[in-house]
């Protein structure tokens, strides 16, 4: 479980990372890493968000069985 966490945390760090992007994206008014529109950074975000919201999940489920 202790790696389920960790994954977890990752997840939302690369999601927070993402939109830190879009945040300086929207700022500078330039276009990083080729995309056009703050939303495919959020699009992207929000699946690394619900990938550590399901891994946070799954762990308390588990410790909560024993």
């Amino acid at each position: 479980m202790k790696t389920l966490k960790w994954i977890g945390w990752i997840s939302g760090g690369i999601g927070a990372v993402i939109v830190l992007v879009a945040v300086i994206s929207i700022v500078t008014g330039k276009n990083l890493f080729g995309y056009g529109h703050a939303v495919n950074y959020f699009h992207a975000a929000n699946s690394f968000f619900l990938m550590a919201i399901a891994a946070f999940i799954v762990v308390y489920k588990c410790e909560c069985k024993k």
